[in-house]
């Protein structure tokens, strides 16, 4: 089975879990970066005029990627990993989905939080992307050993 870990990451949390996933489950790594990448003014959660409040504010909000997208055409599992933003996955990681055909293939979702769980963030993407086959989610904290699935 050929394995994708993809991801977003504001900062080193989630980007560390993905690396240790993707070397324990026998993955390739792709990260989801934004074309304007986030400061840390923009992700001042606390100031509503921020980059990211505005962006969670507006359920259409699609920030654009940079680079170009990895074809997943081979892979039989994506995992998609990303810090967990006002209950749900940042815009951003809807782009993603939204920009390659994941019709088909195995989904593990895995999420970072300094506070939040993940039932609510699951939920939102599956009522979202009802054709996606969800086959796990997780929350890390901590070191990952072990494979999440």
């Amino acid at each position: 089975m050929k394995k994708l870990v993809t991801f977003f990451s504001a900062s080193s949390v989630t980007r560390k879990a993905a690396e240790e996933l993707a070397k324990v489950a026998g993955a390739d790594l792709y990260e989801i970066k934004p074309k304007e990448p986030y400061t840390t003014h923009a992700l001042d959660w606390r100031d509503k005029k921020s980059r990211s409040s505005l962006e969670m504010q507006n359920e259409a909000s699609r920030p654009e990627l940079e680079g170009s997208l990895p074809d997943i055409s081979d892979y039989d599992r994506v995992y998609i990993g990303f810090p967990i933003w006002w209950g749900v996955c940042p815009r951003i990681v809807n782009t993603f989905i939204e920009s390659v055909n994941l019709e088909g293939k195995d989904i593990v979702l895995f999420a970072t939080s300094g506070g939040s769980q993940m039932p609510y963030a699951l939920n939102d993407i599956k009522k979202k992307y009802p054709y996606l086959r969800i086959k796990g989610s997780k929350l890390i904290k901590g070191p990952v050993t072990s494979d999440i699935i």
